[in-house]
This record gives C-alpha cells, structure tokens and sequence, in this order.
C-alpha cells in the first residue's frame, strides 16, 4: 500500500477530514455530529492520509497549541497498515516544533493500553465524556520521538 502523509489546515482539507472522521466517528462509533465537530478544527494542526492509488482520504489526527492530540480516525478498510502510528508521530512531530515538553490525550477506557504502548500514561481519575469512560494520559515529547525519529516515512506541507 501507498500512501501520502501531509499536514494541512481545516480551512482547506476540511471536506477530507470530515469526510474521515463522519465515517469513524459519526456512523461506525454514533458519536452525535455536534459533539464530533467542535469550534477546535480551527485552531488545530491536522494530519491527512490519503490513499496515492484512489486519491480517497484514509486517515486523519490533530493536535492543538496546548498539546491535546485528539480525533485520531483511519477508515476502516485501511486499519492494518499501521495508519494510526503514522499519524501520532507526525502529531508528535508537531509538538515538537510548537516546543512543547508534553502531549495529552483523553483516551476511551479501551484503548488506554493501546496509547501505553506510545509512551502515554495515565493522568487523573477516570471520567466521562459524551456517553463514554475516559481516561486522560499525557507523553513526553523526548521520549515520543525516540521512536518518532525511527520511523521511515516524510511529511509533505
């Protein structure tokens, strides 16, 4: 599989990114539209890849000013390629040049020993959100991008 990896900003992706993240959010995960699409696109650093074979965009991320990495989505018929790494070390990439020591993310409850696996850990007591158990974690930036930095693929701007 070939794909291209880009940053881009939701002022010009956002038909792509939405595109993503109704798939995987609104319809797979019934995450009411309101709640999936929030004042935050705007100000975020967006990650997009697409498919170089269709064209069609596969998956996304962000991360905002402050560190919060967040709707990290990849269409389902793409989940084996490993998408998601791909975009959290170019999240990671991001915080880096934004000189931030850390990250953070408010992880479901189930996919807090996926995101341990990236170097997060937990933070706080469990809460809820939208429905749904969530656990925040946070990761340092030098220790993410010991691993960031051996990964073999470029970023286009």
């Amino acid at each position: 599989m070939s794909y291209s990896v880009s940053r881009v900003q939701w002022q010009q992706a956002a038909p792509l990114l939405k595109d993503i993240r109704e798939k995987v959010f609104i319809c797979e995960r019934r995450i009411p539209k309101k709640i999936e699409f929030d004042r935050n696109d705007n100000s975020a650093f967006h990650m997009l890849v697409c498919d170089d074979n269709s064209q069609k965009p596969i998956a996304t991320g962000r991360i905002s000013s402050t560190g919060e990495i967040s709707r990290i989505a990849v269409v389902m018929e793409f989940r084996q390629a490993s998408l998601d790494k791909v975009i959290i070390q170019g999240l990671f990439r991001i915080a880096e040049e934004l000189l931030l020591n850390e990250v953070y993310i408010y992880s479901p409850l189930e996919s807090v020993s996926y995101f341990s696996l990236h170097h997060f850990y937990p933070v706080g007591a469990v809460f809820m959100e939208a429905g749904m158990p969530k656990q925040r974690m946070a990761c340092a930036i030098k220790t993410a991008l010991a691993d960031a930095n051996q990964a073999k693929y470029y970023l286009n701007h």
